[in-house]
Parts: structure tokens; C-alpha cells; sequence
């Protein structure tokens, strides 16, 4: 099940059409399409009130130019700040937009103000279940640019969480992407100046000022990042006797494969909230809002204000369960169980993530590990050979000090181990069964510890 699958759950509602599908009646209607720049498609239709997903998508091709592999590298998304959903081939744009009103009211704490008057724009953007490791077999341009475009403006707007060093060379690959190789005479803080914010997360660079200046030895000079990103720049290695055209192509797949390091980069994006630690004895424990990425890869917990990763989660590493609330006032709650240490031992930890979306959450992360589990079944004929196994990313950026992709456990409120029901404190050995029937397999085998020296390291 994908977030998508809801609107199978309902029936047509009676709503009227709004958002970026024209309501017309007329035989040619006119549909707005927008792309993750913010650049839009006009395009005009017949039968919209029929017209699938599918079919629009070979529109939209033609009108940007793309090879039909692009049919299963993108989608089309239904997307407001209040929610997100990927739509299937078969899907109707225009029903579902008609339905939005109720998806809102099903899965979201919208009031019946901001129910009545948001509208939802339909994105043509990257498949969820499209895998990593085929991106870097795309060589079609148009195909590239489309998905370094839609990186770029995650990592910008905090979505991906990066670190400022990283942001920066990600910044600096954009720079010879969008402003062709380093050129002394033309490159200068002058030009970039007015950019930044084109090139750079403008949070991060708010945030990491003090800390820069904490590490600066006395009487060192300040560097503004715009010195910081034209030097990254400058030191970017071009490729020897390149071709404009394939240097550009190498430079996509360089600018994608940082990105791929992250765990939720492709992800689906949830909204929810979890409970915060008690910081001192008058505090009163309080929500935090968080966003929930989910991709092929994993599960990813992420700070919604401070823009950083508070848990991280390969499939392999968790168990999760869902429950629903009978109350339409209260959350729904999906949990997640991974191992942790407390007192110098492994413990099983429990993180309850309330949400309205919990059950769609739920859904997405069965789906993806299913649709793993059938992407890596060796033929029938070839089952008899063992495969080796897979050795464990190493994802060295966990290591760095104050990192924002690395996990924060302390920030998190967790129950350690839940026996019968009852929440109590207890070491125990690595899990031998899971508290919830919601994991990868039921083999122990299956199963490895997350790497406490690498996603519990603080600065």
C-alpha cells in the first residue's frame, strides 16, 4: 500500500473542482501542471473528467521532450502544505481533487477554514519507488536536470537535511551546473552575492554562524559563505578533454549520488508529532512537531523546526505497528521499535509517533518492503545458489560531530522495552522477538543492531 491507495478507500465526493485542474465543462479544458522549480506546464485536454494519470503523463512528456523511461522515474503528486499524496497511473487528477476536502478531513488536523480553501497543486516529480541505483543509469538530460532540480530545492528548503559542509560542495556543483566552469575574471563574491540563497540553505547558514566563529582561531579572518562557496567552486575538478554536454551529464550524477547518501532522499513526507523529554522538574512535557520520511531505504524521524534528523532507520533495523484511535480528536499512533542503548547495555526502544497519517505511514513502510523483498528474489531456477551477503553502508557523515543527519536519541522520548503491556525499564539481550508483528521477517537472522558508535555519537 502507497500513500496513494487511500483515495480507494473513498467515494466520490460532490465537492467542487479547485486547485491547479480546471473545472470547464467544455470538451478542452485547461491544466495547470507544476514542476518542482515552480515552473508550470499549460496544458489543454479533452475528457478531463475521465483523463487518468497515465494518460496525462505521456501529455507532459511530449510537452518537455522526455524518453518514455521518464514514465517510471516520475509522478504525478497532489500536494498542499497540509498533505502530500503520489498518484497511481489509473488514478483520476480531477476526482481526487474533487475528494481532497475529505482526504484533508481524514488525515490531517486541518481546520474547516483551511479545509474549504486550500487548494492542492498537481507536481510532476520524482516516484517514490523509483530505486536510487537506477539514476545513475539514466543518461537522457532532461530526465537528470529534472531530478537535480527537485534535490536541489529539498536540500534548499531543509527537506533533506545536509551539513554545511556538505551543503557547500553540493553548492558549488550547482554553481558549475547553472553558471558553466570556474572563470576567475567573470566568478567573484560580487557575482555570487544576491545567489546565495539559489546555491545555499538559508537556515543553515543562519545556524552554523556561531558555531563557525566558536572554531575560528583569534584574529582569523571571517569568511562569508559566499568565500566559502566560491572556493568550494573554484576547487571543483573539471573532467579532462569533456564535452559541454557530458560534462553537465557527469556533473547530474555527482550532484544525485551526494544526495543518495542520505536515507531519505526520495522519500515520501508525513507530518506528525512525538513527545518531548522532560528537560527539568518544572517543565511540563510537551509535542514536538516532526516530519516522517519514508523511502525504499528506510524511516526517518526529522525535526520539523531545526531542519535535522532526530532517528534514522534502515528497514532492517526496526519492527512498527499501528493503532487507531476510535476518538476523531485524537491522534492515531504508529510505533516504531529499534535497539539503543541505555546504561551501557542494548535495550529495546519504542519512539510513539502521533499522527493523523499514521495509518498511511504504516501502510508506505509494508509496501516498500515488499516491494523490496520482490525486487531481490533471485529467479526460480537460480534459487538454489546462495547469495553473499550485502555488506552494511557505511554512511561516514553520522560520524561528523554536531552532525545534522546524525541520529539524536537524547531528544527523543522513548519507552525502554514493553512487556504485557506494561511499560517498564528493563536490559535485556538483543531482541530474540519483537513486542510487534510488523517487521521485515520473523527470522532473528534478519535482523542487525543499529551501530550505536555511529548513530548515537554527540558532540
Amino acid at each position: 500500500m502507497d500513500p496513494s491507495e487511500v483515495t480507494n478507500m473513498l467515494e466520490p465526493a460532490g465537492h467542487s473542482q479547485r486547485g491547479s485542474v480546471s473545472s470547464s465543462a467544455v470538451r478542452h479544458s485547461e491544466v495547470l501542471i507544476y514542476l518542482v522549480n515552480n515552473s508550470v506546464i499549460q496544458l489543454s485536454v479533452e475528457s478531463l473528467s475521465s483523463l487518468t494519470a497515465g494518460e496525462l503523463a505521456r501529455t507532459v512528456r511530449e510537452a518537455l521532450r522526455l524518453p518514455d523511461q521518464a514514465h517510471e522515474v516520475f509522478s504525478f503528486w497532489l500536494i498542499s502544505p497540509f498533505l502530500e499524496l503520489q498518484l497511481k497511473p489509473k488514478h483520476c487528477p480531477y476526482k481526487l481533487c474533487r475528494q481532497w476536502p475529505d482526504l484533508l478531513y481524514r488525515f490531517t488536523k486541518c481546520s474547516a477554514d483551511e479545509i474549504v480553501h486550500d487548494e492542492p497543486t498537481l507536481q510532476y516529480r520524482k516516484n517514490v519507488f523509483f530505486p536510487k541505483s537506477k539514476e545513475m543509469q539514466i543518461q537522457d538530460d532532461g530526465i537528470l536536470r529534472l531530478l537535480y532540480e527537485e534535490a536541489k530545492c529539498n536540500i534548499l528548503e531543509g527537506r533533506y537535511p545536509y551539513d554545511l559542509e556538505d551543503c557547500l560542495q553540493l553548492g558549488a556543483l550547482a554553481c558549475r551546473i547553472e553558471f558553466g566552469p570556474f572563470d576567475l575574471e567573470q566568478h567573484n563574491l560580487a557575482f555570487l552575492r544576491g545567489k546565495i540563497e539559489t546555491l545555499l540553505p538559508a537556515h543553515l547558514c543562519k545556524k552554523h554562524g556561531g558555531l563557525l566563529a566558536a572554531f575560528r582561531p583569534r584574529g582569523a579572518k571571517h569568511h562569508s559563505y559566499e568565500e566559502m562557496l566560491l572556493e568550494s567552486f573554484r576547487q571543483l575538478v573539471e573532467a579532462a578533454a569533456c564535452e559541454e554536454t557530458g560534462a553537465l551529464k557527469l556533473l547530474y550524477h555527482q550532484y544525485l549520488q551526494k544526495c543518495h547518501i542520505l536515507l531519505y532522499y526520495g522519500s515520501a513526507m508525513f507530518t506528525g508529532q512525538i513527545d518531548k523529554p522532560v528537560q527539568s522538574f518544572l517543565q511540563r512535557n510537551g509535542r514536538k512537531p516532526v516530519t516522517i520520511a519514508i523511502s525504499l531505504d528506510g524511516v526517518s524521524v526529522m525535526d520539523s523546526k531545526e531542519k535535522c534528523v532526530l532517528l534514522a532507520l534502515c528497514y532492517h533495523e526496526l519492527s512498527w505497528e499501528y493503532t487507531s484511535s476510535e476518538d476523531e480528536d485524537t491522534d492515531d499512533i504508529l510505533w516504531l521499535e529499534f535497539d539503543g542503548e541505555e546504561g551501557g547495555a542494548i535495550v529495546n526502544k519504542l519512539l510513539k509517533i502521533y499522527s493523523k497519517q499514521a495509518e498511511l505511514m504504516s501502510g508506505m513502510i509494508e509496501y516498500c518492503i515488499d516491494f523490496n523483498g520482490a525486487a531481490e528474489t533471485p529467479p526460480a531456477q537460480d534459487a538454489v545458489v546462495a547469495k553473499p551477503p550485502r555488506p552494511k553502508e557505511k554512511r561516514g557523515k553520522l560520524k561528523r560531530q554536531n552532525s545534522v543527519v546524525c541520529n539524536q536519541i537524547h531528544q527523543l522520548l522513548t519507552i525502554d522495552y514493553v512487556e504485557e503491556g506494561k511499560e517498564i525499564k528493563r536490559v535485556k539481550p538483543k531482541r530474540a522477538a519483537s513486542f510487534f508483528t510488523r517487521q521485515v521477517s520473523q527470522g532473528p537472522a534478519s535482523y542487525s543492531t543499529v551501530a550505536i558508535s555511529e548513530t548515537l555519537e554527540q558532540g
